[in-house]
């Protein structure tokens, strides 16, 4: 995946939109995919979006998003107040949410949540992205919760254990309010981690996976074609 924004011009940075229904739903599925890019690619812009971010949980992202992205490459920090679980009956509400959000220059490259997950405020927020966002290169990332639903990705990004300590420790640090969870544990995240490293032969061990419902293929090789 890495490549994929690779043929964009040097001389203007890559601009990635991230977005999370929760203030921990962007570090969990795709952390350590943000810290390759801008290890791979001197000028970036991320900016990123919640669409449920009460007051405390508002604090945490800040925080996460500043432990994640350096400052060069740090965008907007975009929240709504939606209520959590609750999306589906605010649905007008939120595609104006959304609507706004084409005030940010075009981003290159979008990462959202997938569009089986489980969880109903994901699923809105994915259908939200591919409404809003209709000629836009989208990669869907995963979360794991209790309600289970993790697919089959076929899109992978092969990441280092620095980039994976990293995302563990930005997340077990900024989003204290969520560690009494069970779940919301460091061997979670770098369980899954390391399977889908698996999947995909990653040298570290280590690979955050998407679904990447729609790619346009432009060929292996520049240059006229022979007959």
């Amino acid at each position: 995946m890495l490549e994929l924004i690779g043929n964009l011009r040097r001389d203007r940075a890559a601009r990635i939109l991230c977005v999370g229904a929760h203030c921990d739903d962007i570090e969990i599925g795709c952390a350590a995919t943000l810290l390759a890019l801008q290890a791979r690619r001197a000028r970036l812009e991320i900016n990123w979006v919640v669409v449920s971010a009460p007051p405390l949980r508002r604090a945490e992202a800040q925080r996460a998003m500043a432990m994640l992205v350096r400052r060069a490459a740090r965008g907007d920090l975009i929240c709504g107040e939606f209520p959590d679980g609750r999306f589906p009956a605010d649905y007008g509400a939120i595609k104006n949410f959304f609507e706004s959000l084409k005030r940010l220059p075009a981003p290159d490259l979008i990462l959202c949540h997938e569009r089986h997950d489980r969880h109903q405020d994901h699923r809105v927020v994915n259908e939200m992205v591919w409404n809003t966002f209709r000629n836009h290169m989208v990669l869907e990332y995963e979360v794991p919760k209790w309600d289970g639903g993790l697919g089959d990705p076929n899109c992978y990004v092969a990441v280092s254990a620095a980039q994976m300590r990293a995302k563990v420790r930005a997340l077990m640090t900024a989003h204290r309010s969520q560690r009494h969870k069970d779940w919301f544990t460091p061997d979670t995240f770098l369980a899954l981690a390391r399977l889908r490293g698996i999947e995909c032969r990653s040298r570290s061990g280590y690979a955050e996976a998407f679904h990447a419902r729609k790619l346009r293929f432009a060929g292996i090789a520049a240059g006229p074609s022979r007959r």
